[in-house]
C-alpha cells in the first residue's frame, strides 16, 4: 500500500514522505489515526504543502539544534503527581506533559510529537525522555517525578 505520511512516524518517515507499507499496517494503524493519507496522482500539491509547513516548524540549522540540546540537557524537569502506595502514579506522564513542563520551566517550546518516552512513566523517581530536535540531533531530558502533597 502506498501512502503519504501526514505526521512523523518513528522508524517510517516524516510528513510529506511517500512510503510503501503492508496493507494491514496502513489500513489498521496509519489511516485510522490520520498519520497518513492514501497516495494519489493529485496528491503532489498536498505533499508540497506538508513539506513547506515542516520547513517552517523545523529548527533552522544544526547549530540552533545543538544550542537547544545543551539548554534541554542542562535542566531537569520536575513533576508533582498524585501517587499511591509504593510510588505508583494515578495515570502516567505523557509526551505532551513533558513538552508543556519544559516550556513552563523556561526551556524552549518543543513539539509533543518530537518527545519519545521509551516506557510509560508510571512511578515516582528519575526518568529519561528523548527529544528529536533535528535529523542529526537528539537531546535527553531528565524527568524527576515526585509525589504531590495534597
Amino acid at each position: 500500500m502506498k501512502l503519504i505520511l501526514t505526521h512523523e512516524v518513528t522508524g517510517l518517515g516524516t510528513p510529506g514522505d511517500v512510503v510503501e507499507v503492508k496493507d494491514g499496517y496502513g489500513r489498521n494503524f496509519l489511516l485510522p489515526r490520520n498519520l497518513a493519507t492514501p497516495w494519489t496522482k493529485g496528491a503532489e500539491k498536498q505533499i508540497d504543502a506538508i513539506r513547506k509547513a515542516r520547513k517552517a516548524r523545523e529548527i533552522a540549522s544544526l547549530d540552533d539544534a545543538k544550542a537547544v540540546k545543551q539548554s534541554l540537557e542542562a535542566r531537569t524537569v520536575a513533576f508533582a503527581a498524585r501517587a499511591g502506595q509504593g510510588g505508583r502514579l494515578f495515570g502516567a506522564i505523557t509526551p505532551a506533559d513533558v513538552a508543556q513542563a519544559v516550556s513552563a520551566a523556561g526551556g524552549p517550546s518543543i513539539d509533543k510529537r518530537k518527545v519519545e518516552i521509551p516506557q510509560p512513566i508510571k512511578t515516582t523517581g528519575t526518568h529519561k525522555a528523548l527529544v528529536r530536535l533535528h535529523a542529526d540531533v537528539s537531546a535527553t531530558v531528565t524527568i524527576d517525578v515526585v509525589e504531590a502533597t495534597a
